[in-house]
């Protein structure tokens, strides 16, 4: 064989080489995509999480973790507690970027939040109250809790000179977080965000309990809200009920119980 013919032989094997390894990357890489597929169009509801008055996005610390290792895309919302328009218009924002289905959560004053945020969305399948209000159309915070006897921190709420109002810092363990370690309640009492008094005087008026299904985590020890409200507000809204014997934050005395419910949310999203 001349030298000539050898290098084209020698070419030829090379380009065969090559096309081999560039043929089964392509099908190794079709492969991968069309296995990932399936559990592509399986995947779970995003979550969105929105904290109340007297609070930050950081009280569901203990919840998130549980809820992503059980692969949850979870958010949660940093409501600027301005005014009851303002977080709702911040929730809807996070609501929207979101992919696919969602299942929003709200605890305390943020329900007020999720009830207006979540409304006439179809991407939103199922809402979570935490020990949370539920108002129907153009009901006040302050006309829901005048509904049954004073819950015990209304003793504890004080005002600065702006009119935002926050828990008494030696009174906030007492009055909103009595089932946490001392030093888990003195974090949150210095690091509590004050919300605009004017807040708990505004309304919603498109409801998205009426037409979403929701599920009411009720707090059997809460000092905050009284419990027999969240169950009136839970049975009024045709809630799945569940009830915890915890403070006013379960979401950092029974994290458990509290990822147990907006899983069981998120199941039921089809």
């Amino acid at each position: 064989m001349t030298v000539f013919a050898w290098k084209t032989v020698q070419k030829l094997l090379l380009w065969l080489f090559t096309f081999s390894i560039v043929v089964g990357t392509s099908m190794y890489s079709t492969t991968a995509i069309s296995q990932k597929s399936p559990q592509a169009s399986n995947s779970k509801p995003a979550i969105v999480l929105v904290h109340g008055a007297y609070a930050d996005g950081t009280s569901w610390q203990h919840v998130i973790p549980l809820l992503e290792q059980d692969g949850y895309r979870v958010t949660a919302v940093q409501i600027p507690l301005t005014s009851l328009a303002d977080d709702v218009a911040t929730t809807k924002r996070v609501i929207d970027a979101q992919k696919g289905s969602v299942v929003v959560v709200g605890h305390s004053y943020g329900g007020n939040v999720i009830t207006g945020a979540a409304a006439s969305n179809p991407q939103v399948k199922a809402l979570v109250y935490v020990n949370a209000f539920a108002p129907d159309a153009g009901e006040t915070t302050i006309a829901l809790n005048k509904r049954y006897k004073a819950a015990p921190i209304s003793t504890a709420i004080v005002s600065d000179a702006a009119n935002f109002l926050y828990v008494d810092r030696e009174k906030f363990h007492e009055f909103f977080a009595q089932d946490v370690s001392d030093g888990e309640a003195r974090v949150m009492a210095a690091t509590q965000k004050p919300i605009a008094s004017a807040a708990f005087e505004q309304s919603v008026s498109d409801i998205a309990w009426k037409t979403v299904p929701s599920w009411f985590l009720v707090t059997q020890s809460d000092r905050a809200i009284n419990p027999e409200l969240q169950r009136f507000m839970a049975k009024r809204i045709g809630a799945q009920i569940t009830e915890v014997n915890s403070s006013h934050v379960p979401f950092i005395s029974h994290p458990r119980e509290v990822a147990k419910l907006i899983e069981a949310a998120g199941s039921a999203v089809k």
